[in-house]
């Protein structure tokens, strides 16, 4: 589904449906089952800053976090959200890949550098394959990736996955390959 029907999505109201065949409804099952879990959400006014030179993008996140109670602060490019950062430090990034000027990954290497903002967890986003298969090969310390289009259930869990126990968003554990490599004697 594109992201302008998910948008449009939002606004229909569910029509009442025709009696389902089996495959059908075994879907319906797992939908209910999953809805029928309670979403932990980060706690309220957790600062999220969102960098996505697409307006659409921005206003879609925009509008699902502010629903469940976080702060958000936008950026269209990279360079403007390393500023934001330093004047407010937000307390979890949603970073888009494909960015006029500094890409994403150039971004995110500059939030690891510096000492201010490394610990902030990351999740990285991007509707282009080549981006994704190149953010799995360098993982330059991203604590998540987003695939384009995405749906609201899609970006709380990937929220949910980076919560400790008090509800704040964490960078991820590192992955084995990530860690430093041991000293040789």
């Amino acid at each position: 589904m594109g992201i302008l029907d998910q948008i449009l999505s939002v606004f229909r109201s569910k029509a009442p449906s025709a009696p389902q065949s089996a495959p059908i409804a075994n879907n319906v099952a797992v939908i209910s089952e999953r809805r029928g879990k309670k979403r932990v959400n980060a706690r309220e006014g957790t600062r999220v800053l969102i960098i996505d030179d697409s307006k659409t993008i921005v206003s879609v996140l925009k509008k699902f976090l502010r629903s469940a109670g976080y702060e958000t602060m936008e950026a269209l490019d990279a360079e403007s959200g390393l500023a934001q950062m330093q004047q407010q430090p937000p307390e979890l990034i949603f970073l888009d890949i494909m960015l006029p000027g500094m890409n994403g990954f150039a971004a995110l290497r500059a939030i690891r550098r510096d000492p201010a903002t490394r610990n902030i967890p990351v999740i990285m986003m991007s509707g282009n394959e080549q981006a994704m298969e190149q953010f799995f090969g360098t993982r330059i310390g991203a604590d998540d990736f987003m695939k384009k289009p995405f749906s609201r259930e899609e970006v709380f869990f990937r929220i949910e996955r980076l919560l400790d126990a008090t509800l704040v968003p964490r960078r991820a554990a590192p992955r084995p390959t990530e860690q430093a490599a041991p000293a040789v004697g």
